[in-house]
């Protein structure tokens, strides 16, 4: 650290020093009763100066002896400059660790994310590479098709989850118009497998943003698709308490092991199901709980294996006025 340097950061102690320096000699020349000299004046100055130029040089030797000091194995306790100066980049180290930490586990979970797409997305692939050497069923090409669909807008919402606040819109929403457009997306899906759907849906305003709860709401379902046998059923209502409104989902397929459910919304977890039934990321309902927790919503799961397993979105019941006005306009 330079002299020049040290003076520039010591500039208010300088400006600070001249004004009273100042106002006291204004006050002198201005008393009538007083007897101005200005040898007096300029000998008093002179103490002044060499008492300031002391105290400033004091304090740049023992501001540079400080910062020797953290360079140096220390046998002898640190003076109070060199600790202040230790404790402070000590506290911008621990932060600057831990948004690297933060950084690297964010940049390891995006390519856990990307190898297992990777992986889930050539087995329809290869199903419809068989499908030209095969006589084509037109509902099985489409179920592929929408399959891979399915999976890049998995990786797109994923690649957005970051930047979620540049792009979402908090209106009024009926979840009943909702539910029923993502049902029919999966029409095929309920038919070719058999499996039945019950709505059993109440208009139902919630405050969200459309695109982000129609794929959560999507993911889902597509998850009691997953894991519901041939001849199935699922069922999707809606209820209203004195705390909350909530989506619920519900399906009789084969249920979730006990010890899973705690880890269903965990990054990359797939469980029991996901090993011996389908191929599955893991990352399918954790998206869907981490969007609707930055909606404002959650998600829970309760199930029972071989009986059933029942999602329920959790939306808060009170409304934003406001949001109503604007949305008037």
């Amino acid at each position: 650290m330079s002299w020049w340097r040290f003076m520039k950061y010591e500039r208010p102690y300088l400006i600070l020093c001249a004004i009273t320096f100042f106002v006291t000699w204004t006050v002198l020349i201005t008393d009538p009763q007083n007897s101005f000299r200005w040898p007096t004046f300029f000998y008093a100055l002179t103490l002044v100066v060499l008492c300031l130029s002391g105290f400033f040089i004091h304090r740049y030797f023992t501001n540079v002896h400080a910062i020797r000091q953290l360079g140096e194995e220390q046998t002898e306790p640190l003076s109070l400059e060199a600790e202040a100066y230790r404790d402070a980049l000590e506290q911008l180290e621990r932060s600057q660790i831990q948004a690297l930490n933060e950084l690297q586990a964010k940049q390891l979970e995006y390519y856990d994310f990307i190898v297992s797409w990777f992986h889930e997305i050539k087995t329809p692939i290869s199903v419809l590479r068989l499908m030209q050497q095969t006589e084509v069923d037109p509902r099985s090409l489409e179920e592929e098709v929408s399959r891979i669909e399915h999976y890049v807008d998995q990786a797109l919402y994923y690649a957005k989850l970051d930047s979620f606040k540049e792009d979402y819109e908090i209106i009024n929403s009926d979840l009943e118009p909702l539910v029923k457009a993502v049902v029919r997306n999966h029409a095929k899906t309920f038919i070719s497998h058999k499996i039945r759907i019950q709505l059993d849906l109440q208009s139902t305003i919630v405050q969200s943003d459309m695109k982000w709860l129609s794929f959560i709401i999507n993911q889902l379902l597509t998850n009691s698709l997953k894991y519901t046998n041939n001849n199935g059923e699922i069922r999707i209502s809606t209820r209203t308490t004195r705390q909350e409104k909530l989506l619920i989902i519900r399906d009789n397929g084969i249920g979730i092991d006990a010890k899973d459910l705690p880890r269903v919304f965990n990054r990359g977890f797939t469980g029991t199901n996901g090993r011996a039934h389908v191929k599955s990321t893991g990352m399918g309902l954790y998206l869907a709980q981490e969007l609707s927790r930055k909606l404002g919503h959650y998600i829970t799961c309760e199930s029972a294996v071989g009986r059933f397993t029942e999602f329920t979105i959790h939306f808060p019941r009170t409304h934003d006025p406001y949001l109503s006005i604007l949305q008037n306009k």
